[in-house]
Parts: C-alpha cells; sequence; structure tokens
C-alpha cells in the first residue's frame, strides 16, 4: 500500500531524481555505438537480427507505406490523430521567433539570426509498443520551426507480429504522414542513436536527435551530445498533486495510478493539507490497482518511490513541490488560477479538476516531452526553440571602432591577451 507520511517526515532527495547509469550499459552501449562507426549498415543488421528477431536488407520504408498506413488505421484514431496535431500545431505556432534588427547607432549595426536546424532525428519507440503521440510532439516542432529534413528511425516489429506493415507500427507511419516526416528508418534502440549521429551507407547522419526511450537509448544519446545535439537526458517519468479537501479522491488515485503505470521507477506523489483526503486515496488506488492490466508494474511503482505527503498547510505543499520540480504538476484546488504564481519549477501545469495531466500526454497542445528527474529547475520542454538556432551579428564602422578602439585594447591588456589588443591596434589610425 502506498506511505502516508507528514510533510516534516520526507526528504525531498531522490524523490524523483535519477539514478545513476550502470555501468554494464555504459559499457555495452560504447561498443554498440563503436560498432556501427566502424562497420556501418553491416553492424545494424547484426543488431536488428539480435534484438529485433529481424533480418532486414533494407532499412528506409518507402514513402508510399504512410499512405498505406492512413488507409489501414482505424478512420476514428486518424481524425483523433489529425484533432491532436491541429492543437499540437496551434501551440507550438506561438513559440516562433524571427530575430532582430538592432536600430543603427554611431556606425554601430547588431542583430541576432534565428536560423533552422538542417536534419533532424527523431527516435520513437517501437517493438511491441506504439507511440504515436510522440512523432506528433517531436516532428510539429521541427517542421513549424523550417527544420529541412526530418527522419524517424524506430525499432522493427518481429516478423509475423500483429498490426506491423512492413515491420513497423501502423499507427506509428500513420502519426507520421499526418506530421510530415520525410524518411522513417526501420532501426531501434542504442545502434539507431549511434546510426543517426555518425551516419552509415544507408542512414545520413543528423544534426540533432530527440525523441524518448529504454536505458539504451537514452545512454547512447548522452554519449554522442557534442557529435550532434540531443533535446535532454531524461529520467523516469512523474507526477505530483496538490490537492485539497474538495478533491475527488478516485479522481486523484487515477492521476496517480497514470504515470505508475509507465514503469517501476515512475512516482506518484500526492500532496494536500487534508488528512481524510489522503486516507481515501490511498483506499482508492488500491482499488484501482485490481482493475489494471499492468497492475504489476503500477504496483512497483506505488510501493518505490510514489507517497502521500500531509502538509501544514497548501503553501507548505507549494514549497515542497518547487523543491522536487515535478515532470508533471496537478492543482486540483477550488481556484487553481490563484495559486499559479507559487509554482517555481515544473515541467508542465495542469490547473483545475477537469484538466488530468493525461490530455497534456496526447491532445491539449502543449508537449509532452518535459524535464524529468527534478531537471524542472533549470530547463524547458520541448519547443520550437529545440529546432533551431540563434545566430548574432554585428558591423563596426572604420569610426565606431576608432571611437571605441582603447577600451578594447585596455580590457584585452587587463586579461593578458596581447594578440586580441594587436587585432585592434592594427586597425587604429
Amino acid at each position: 500500500m502506498i506511505k502516508i507520511i507528514k510533510s516534516n517526515e520526507m526528504g525531498t532527495g531522490g524523490v524523483v531524481r535519477r539514478s545513476g547509469t550502470p555501468t554494464s550499459i555504459i559499457t555495452e552501449v560504447a561498443a554498440i555505438i563503436d560498432n556501427v562507426i566502424k562497420r556501418g549498415d553491416e553492424a545494424l543488421r547484426e543488431y536488428t537480427r539480435e534484438y529485433d528477431e529481424c533480418s532486414l536488407d533494407n532499412f528506409e520504408l518507402p514513402k508510399s507505406m504512410m499512405d498505406k498506413a492512413l488507409n489501414s488505421v482505424e478512420p476514428e484514431f486518424i481524425t483523433i490523430m489529425e484533432s491532436a496535431a491541429k492543437n499540437i500545431e496551434h501551440f507550438h505556432r506561438n513559440q516562433i521567433q524571427n530575430g532582430f534588427d538592432l536600430p543603427p547607432k554611431n556606425g554601430v549595426l547588431l542583430g541576432e539570426r534565428v536560423t533552422p536546424i538542417q536534419r533532424v532525428g527523431l527516435y520513437i519507440p517501437g517493438g511491441s509498443a506504439s507511440y504515436p503521440s510522440s512523432v506528433l510532439m517531436n516532428c510539429i516542432p521541427a517542421k513549424l520551426a523550417g527544420v529541412s529534413e526530418i527522419i524517424v528511425a524506430t525499432p522493427p516489429l518481429a516478423m509475423g507480429k500483429k498490426h506491423g506493415v512492413d515491420g513497423i507500427n501502423m499507427q506509428t507511419l500513420a502519426a507520421a504522414k499526418i506530421a510530415g516526416v520525410d524518411r522513417i528508418f526501420t532501426i531501434g534502440g542504442a545502434q539507431a542513436i549511434a546510426a543517426l549521429a555518425y551516419g552509415t551507407e544507408t542512414v545520413p547522419r543528423v544534426d540533432k536527435i530527440t525523441g524518448p526511450g529504454n536505458a539504451y537509448v537514452t545512454e547512447a544519446k548522452r554519449q554522442v551530445y557534442g557529435v550532434v545535439g540531443i533535446d535532454m537526458i531524461a529520467g523516469p517519468s512523474d507526477i505530483l498533486i496538490i490537492a485539497d479537501k474538495t478533491a475527488n479522491p478516485e479522481h486523484v488515485a487515477a492521476d496517480m495510478l497514470s504515470q505508475c503505470e509507465h514503469g517501476i521507477d515512475s512516482p506518484a506523489i500526492l500532496i494536500t493539507d487534508s488528512a481524510t483526503l489522503a486516507k481515501k486515496v490511498g483506499k482508492e488506488i488500491e482499488r484501482q490497482l485490481l482493475t489494471l492490466p499492468r497492475k504489476s508494474i503500477a504496483r512497483a511503482a506505488v510501493n518505490a518511490k510514489s507517497m502521500i505527503v500531509v502538509a501544514e498547510s497548501i503553501n507548505e505543499a507549494f514549497d515542497i513541490s518547487n523543491e522536487i520540480a515535478p515532470e508533471h504538476l496537478e492543482i486540483l484546488l477550488e481556484e487553481p488560477f490563484n495559486h499559479l504564481d507559487k509554482v517555481h519549477n515544473a515541467g508542465a501545469i495542469f490547473l483545475g479538476k477537469y484538466t488530468p495531466e493525461v490530455l497534456g500526454d496526447y491532445y491539449a497542445g502543449p508537449n509532452h516531452t518535459l524535464p524529468t528527474s527534478g531537471t524542472a529547475k533549470f530547463s524547458s520542454p520541448l519547443s520550437v526553440d529545440d529546432f533551431v538556432k540563434k545566430t548574432s551579428y554585428t558591423y563596426y564602422s572604420e569610426e565606431a571602432l576608432q571611437a571605441v578602439g582603447k577600451d578594447v585594447i585596455k580590457f584585452a591588456e587587463e586579461e593578458g591577451l596581447a594578440a586580441h589588443a594587436l587585432s585592434i591596434s592594427k586597425r587604429l589610425k
């Protein structure tokens, strides 16, 4: 049963912090990356046979397969994905920046250019699961940013598994068509990250890699960072709920379990000033757990780091939440907007009793790729900004340089950099 504690009995350290990657995974991933660098497609074929139980001659799917998927997936779900895509586009379109040009002043021109990344690789988990929402959430901001080419890498389905179109999930393919993906490769795991980062005979090298994945994918992204950009080093998903006595315990329990079923390391935390609500939610979690298909996973997550905290006040609840910096924060209070300014650290905020976090996973519009493991203290959700570069430009006329040259020389000399000073003095009259 989930533990119920008082606020003075808890410590925030380790509540949603990501544990270190095991040395065995670090070593194995490094070997995979090195093998792909040296042997390219040949290494990819070997890993595909070993890990995905597939023998593939060609990794790239023809674009016509995306059209085929649109006709294979249930029409109702296609309509739902199209509606979700519109919501995601509507939200992210407001993030587009165009740079700026400052007014000329005394012969000086300054400004900033915003240019899209040329080619982006999106990793979409696959195998027995389907994540069309991740396709939409990663691809649509990239398209809005103006990325020239968007490439998806996703694990192939083992031969003979149902729901697949030529070795890939139909829903993933349909989402790719809706979102505007350019190319799709049936490659999974750390080897897919290596192929995207370094390129092979058939897989083009990208400039940035985004998208979720397991511990091997995450570690591979960490190891290739610097060769390419990445979105973030993601940990297990988590949720924190702040609720008072007016909250419905059935809703609170359901929202907590929606995160726990992600995996055994996904904590769910309720902070409330009502001991009565705490007890009711604890009992409701036990009742709902018995009905879940993934109850063994959810049970492990409930027993591990999940908890219900009884705080002295709602203000204290927000103090604790800001220290934890949750990925998802639900505010189930009578007047949630009155408390919005109290939130300093959270990946995404869900306000009110009829705004469960699951809306954000699929449909509402804001991105569901969020900072985890407490990193919301210093990082942000995936956005259009992740797919552009900002570059400043500077112009000084001869007269402008003459006016400030001696000051710049002095600065360089104070730092002991004579060649810096010489670069200016050679230009002064």
